[in-house]
């Protein structure tokens, strides 16, 4: 089953009593953009969730765990709860996928699943699709009511660098960021350029075409060269590496135990100066 819903879904299904929509737009290096956009017009209802204050927990001295950590689980389930998500809802995300923007959804669709919410989808397009399909926006705030979230997360989904050190023979490690920051020709955020060692290079942003749409499974497919290996996707901080989880379940793959997430990411990685790290091209 396809993790995507159109925005005709949407304007179908925008009043329905268990759906709850999520709006996660935002910008890395102007953290306010998302919110001030969501107050400037979102969809009706639509909560905003804010990628540092919400889908991410507090830094680590050092960086260890990344630059945006998993949030601890209790702490998000609360939050969820706040925002009207129970055991039985439906949850749709969306982002703007305009200028480079269109991972955070999948960061907030893979958190959900993460805590055991099976029904969790995110807008194809983003907003601008909802927006081209006629939808109407609000900048009233919403407050949904209160709802009871119980998380039961899904500790084999994620993978720590220790897991990726001793990843077993025919496991895929996959660099989920730009080529050139996979090749350590620049690195813009973090102290150190390049890659692990052993990993490939799938750029999250090809698994959308020019309009911010999410490519077909079959291209998908094609994109990732994946068949039934165990893989380990990982990017600058956990975030943008779910775009390419996203794109794998497309295809059939769920998250799982055997398709994780290196949650902190390369961000991580290079905490530890004992951690080796690889320039150029490879695989």
């Amino acid at each position: 089953m396809t993790p995507l819903k159109s925005a005709d879904w949407l304007l179908t299904h925008l009043n329905d009593p268990d759906l709850v929509v999520l709006d996660c737009r935002f910008q890395l290096m102007q953290p306010q953009a998302g919110e001030e956009a969501y107050r400037a017009g979102h969809v009706p209802g639509a909560v905003y969730a804010h990628l540092e204050r919400d889908l991410s927990g507090p830094k680590q001295p050092g960086g260890a765990g990344g630059r945006h950590p998993l949030p601890d689980p209790l702490t998000l389930a609360e939050w969820l709860g706040r925002a009207g998500v129970g055991v039985g809802s439906t949850v749709l995300t969306y982002d703007d996928p305009s200028g480079g923007h269109g991972f955070y959804a999948a960061r907030a669709w893979w958190l959900l699943r993460w805590l055991g919410l099976e029904r969790v989808y995110v807008l194809n397009g983003g907003f601008p699709t909802y927006l081209a399909a006629g939808g109407a926006i609000t900048q009233d705030v919403s407050t949904p009511a209160p709802a009871r979230f119980t998380p039961q997360p899904q500790a084999e989904w994620v993978a720590h660098a220790a897991d990726v050190l001793s990843r077993p023979p025919g496991t895929q490690l996959i660099d989920s960021r730009a080529p050139a920051r996979y090749r350590g020709d620049v690195e813009p955020i973090d102290p150190r350029a390049g890659h692990i060692p052993g990993a490939v290079n799938r750029d999250w942003a090809a698994s959308q075409d020019e309009r911010g749409s999410w490519r077909s499974a079959e291209e998908q497919q094609v994109r990732l060269g994946l068949e039934t290996q165990p893989v380990i996707f990982y990017c600058g901080s956990g975030v943008s590496a779910a775009a390419n989880l996203l794109a794998l379940a497309q295809t059939g793959r769920e998250p799982g135990p055997q398709t994780r997430l290196y949650a902190g990411s390369w961000s991580d990685w290079v905490s530890a100066e004992e951690r080796e790290v690889a320039v150029g091209e490879e695989g």
